[in-house]
């Protein structure tokens, strides 16, 4: 994917839903995979040009893995001339030492959050953004379907209660495998992540069986995007046009 399109794809989304506003200040969630290094190459190129004048830090939550090594983020966000944050924590050694969970990571991404939230307000950020692409939309409508027996997904931004941060998502429109091209094209530094837990939950099975109705037919996850779309729910309405 080239770099236009990529602005093309994020710029579409954060027009639809007035995802940006004149003056903010967002924090990027960096987690160091191939999702977070392209949101955060493309909303430092955006900002270069969008009418709406915005500003970036790029903050890290370290999970305390100690063989994953973010000094090649940095340098990253060096040549991007976007500040970077890394916060230090001892995630891995409470949910898989203390705790012994048997099914870590819903703690794990509710300690992880409150850790990037509580640095991101500390730098005086009023926005988060975060790099769902369409693929995690569509697992995430999958997984509360067949797993919780109701109809949702993610939502392209929403405020969070307690702490009035604007949760954004501009990557919703990119197609997982054009991230991927993205980030062999340029080079991008990802992050190889250590958790045993990655290949092993909930969502990678239902990505697994994905996977599986796009070898009969290619197109089937982004026919249920459009079907999300459509969906009619309330916090979906574009906010501009």
């Amino acid at each position: 994917m080239e770099l236009q399109k990529l602005y093309s794809y994020v710029r579409k989304s954060i027009d639809a839903y007035g995802m940006i506003q004149e003056g903010d200040h967002i924090a990027v969630g960096i987690s160091g995979g191939k999702d977070s290094l392209t949101l955060l190459y493309a909303l430092a190129g955006l900002r270069r040009f969008y009418p709406k004048k915005f500003s970036l830090t790029a903050i890290t939550v370290h999970l305390g893995w100690p063989d994953m090594d973010f000094e090649p983020v940095r340098r990253l966000c060096e040549t991007l001339g976007v500040p970077y944050e890394l916060v230090k924590t001892q995630v891995a050694q409470i949910v898989f030492d203390e705790r012994k969970e048997k099914h870590p990571c819903s703690l794990c991404a509710k300690l992880r959050k409150g850790a990037l939230n509580e640095r991101a307000i500390a730098l005086g950020c009023n926005r988060i953004a975060y790099a769902h692409h369409r693929d995690d939309f569509v697992e995430t409508f999958l997984l509360s379907l067949t797993k919780e027996g109701r109809i949702a997904s993610l939502s392209p931004q929403y405020v969070l209660e307690r702490t009035g941060l604007v949760l954004i998502r501009p990557m919703m429109l990119v197609p997982e495998a054009r991230i991927r091209g993205f980030c062999s094209k340029y080079g991008l530094p990802v992050v190889k992540n250590s958790c045993p837990a990655d290949k092993n939950s909930a969502r990678e099975e239902i990505r697994r069986t994905l996977g599986k109705l796009r070898q009969d037919d290619p197109e089937v996850g982004a026919r249920i995007f459009t079907a999300i779309c459509g969906a009619g729910f309330e916090d979906w309405m574009p906010k501009s046009r």
